[in-house]
């Protein structure tokens, strides 16, 4: 496994943690600006893994694929899709 790829799970980890500490946080009723907060950190982290996967995946994948243009067109059409997901949100 790549460093991308380890920090991109050390990342989806730490946030697990951090949703399994806010659904408890949620449950005692805690203040809400508070919770708000966690929500936010985890997002960032969930944020920072997608990048690390769509690097890793821009690095190797679509890379590799320049050298078929059949293949090359189908990774662009997959990153394109992407990120019109990302900016409809």
């Amino acid at each position: 496994m790549n460093s991308e790829k380890k920090k991109a799970l050390q990342s989806l980890k730490t946030a697990k943690g951090q949703i399994e500490g806010i659904i408890r946080m949620i449950e005692d009723e805690r203040y809400c600006m508070d919770i708000s907060n966690q929500i936010l950190a985890a997002q960032s982290l969930l944020k920072r893994a997608n990048l690390l996967i769509l690097e890793q995946h821009l690095s190797h994948c679509v890379k590799d694929a320049c050298h078929n243009e059949e293949n090359a067109d189908e990774k662009i059409n997959e990153i394109i899709t992407i990120i019109e997901k990302l900016m409809s949100k």
